[in-house]
C-alpha cells in the first residue's frame, strides 16, 4: 500500500471501500420523508455525526496522500495504456508481504501468515487504528479489508484497493476506483518512488500497540 496514499488511510475502512493500497466511505439513508425533530435533536445529531466523521476523514486523508506527490508530478504525462501489463498476484504479493508502509502520520503493516493487516494514524484528537486482512487479486490489485476505530468511533469492515500495472519497466499504482496512476517502484530505484516508504518487517508495531491501548482505554 504508502496504508493501510493510509492515503494515502481513513481509515487505509461489510464490503465497501473505506477508506484502500482509495478509501470510499458511503453513507446511506432510507428514502422517504424525514421524521420531524426538535432543534435540540438536530443539534445533538449534528454533534454525534461530527464526532465519528472526524476519524474517518483523517484515515481517508492518510491514504489519499499516499502517492499524491507522484501523481501531481506526472499529471501532464499521457500513459500508453496499450503498453501496460498487469502484474501477477504473486508479484503483487511480494511487494507487500511482511512490509510496513509508512504514511505521513501513521503506518500500515502487511503480515505474512494469514495476511493480517494492522494500521494506525496519530494526531491531535484523531488517533485511530485498523485491524483486518489484506489480499491480492489476479488483476493486479491489493486490497485491505479492515475496520477502523478511534476514541469516538467504531466502524464496520471496509475495503480499500490499489491497482498496479507495469509500464516501461516501472510498476505504477493508483487508488481505486479512479485515482491517478503514479510511479510506485522503478528499476533502477528512484528517490521519488512511493515504494521507498516501505520497510521490511513490522517496524512500527510498537506504535500500533501504543495507539491501540490508548484508544481502547477510552472506550
Amino acid at each position: 500500500m504508502g496504508v493501510l496514499r493510509h492515503g494515502r488511510v481513513g481509515a487505509m475502512l461489510d464490503r465497501g471501500t473505506k477508506t484502500e493500497m482509495r478509501p470510499l466511505i458511503a453513507l446511506t439513508v432510507s428514502t422517504g420523508l424525514p421524521w420531524p425533530c426538535t432543534n435540540r435533536e438536530r443539534e445533538g445529531g449534528q454533534s454525534a455525526r461530527r464526532s465519528w466523521l472526524l476519524p474517518l476523514l483523517v484515515v481517508c486523508g492518510q491514504l489519499a496522500l499516499s502517492g499524491a506527490a507522484q501523481a501531481a508530478n506526472e499529471k501532464n504525462a499521457k500513459p500508453a495504456e496499450a503498453d501496460a501489463t498487469v502484474p501477477t498476484a504473486f508479484e503483487v504479493q511480494r511487494l507487500y508481504t511482511d512490509h510496513t508502509w509508512l504514511w505521513k502520520d501513521g503506518a500500515a503493516y502487511f503480515g505474512r501468515t494469514g495476511r493480517p493487516f494492522r494500521a494506525w494514524t496519530s494526531g491531535q484528537d484523531s488517533a485511530s487504528v485498523a485491524e483486518g486482512r489484506w489480499l491480492v487479486t489476479k488483476d493486479g490489485k491489493m486490497c485491505m479489508d479492515a475496520a477502523w476505530r478511534s476514541k469516538s468511533y467504531k466502524g464496520k469492515q471496509q475495503r480499500i484497493c490499489y491497482s498496479h500495472r507495469v509500464r516501461g519497466g516501472t510498476i505504477e499504482q493508483r487508488k481505486d476506483p479512479d485515482g491517478d496512476w503514479y510511479s510506485f517502484k522503478r528499476t533502477p530505484e528512484d528517490l521519488s518512488d512511493e515504494y521507498r516508504k516501505f520497510e521490511v518487517g513490522d517496524t512500527k508495531g510498537a506504535q500500533f500497540e501504543e495507539t491501540r491501548k490508548l484508544i481502547d482505554s477510552k472506550n
